[in-house]
């Protein structure tokens, strides 16, 4: 495989990856690598990224780990663009939330066991929007980030304690057998 490839492939395992970012020792197994190679990869995107005359993010290294970001100059844009987009959640969101709100504090290993599917994307957008939040790191290798809901997010689902939320046995039995998408805990405009 040419460099070329190799480093279009750490920029999209770089982008997967989100707020987790990469470390050198996973570019070597994924790609199959020595430490030295991934190492002269990864200074090689750092220039690519440094002499690009237009861009919206940056690569960056902090402690080991790789990471994509937005440029801080940037910030009242990105803002701007959250508030406008703060209008609904979509399903996959209200799925997420519902799962964080339910079993908190909880990782997003946990979420993602629930769903079926992966979550980082979407626990970024909740975290974003102020719906939810870091509540520490569990005690297991990896000390993986806990979540847990805000207040925001009880304002916006006018609870005062989530005592309040109904009970899953009611939900389920709220189930159409014919749609099992069409409840009355639909789409909230927030």
């Amino acid at each position: 495989m040419d460099k070329n490839e190799l480093l279009s492939i750490i920029e999209g395992m770089l982008f997967l990856s989100g707020d987790e970012g990469l470390s050198i020792k996973q570019l070597t197994q994924v790609l199959e690598i020595t430490k030295k190679e991934a190492t002269l990869l990864m200074d090689e995107l750092f220039e690519v990224y440094e002499n690009k005359e237009v861009k919206g993010i940056d690569l960056v290294n902090y402690g080991g780990i790789y990471k994509l970001i937005t440029l801080s100059k940037h910030h009242d844009y990105y803002i701007k663009m959250i508030e406008q987009n703060e209008a609904t959640l979509s399903n996959a969101a209200l799925e997420t939330l519902a799962i964080i709100a339910y079993n908190q504090p909880v990782t997003r290993l946990k979420v993602e066991e629930i769903r079926g599917v992966g979550c980082d994307a979407m626990i970024r957008k909740l975290v974003a929007k102020a719906l939810i939040k870091e509540a520490g790191r569990e005690d297991t290798p990896g000390k993986p980030i806990l979540y847990e809901v805000t207040d925001e997010f009880m304002d916006a689902f006018s609870l005062t304690t989530l005592d309040e939320l109904p009970e899953l046995k009611e939900i389920k039995e709220d189930f159409d057998s014919d749609d099992i998408f069409n409840t009355k805990y639909t789409e909230k405009r927030l």
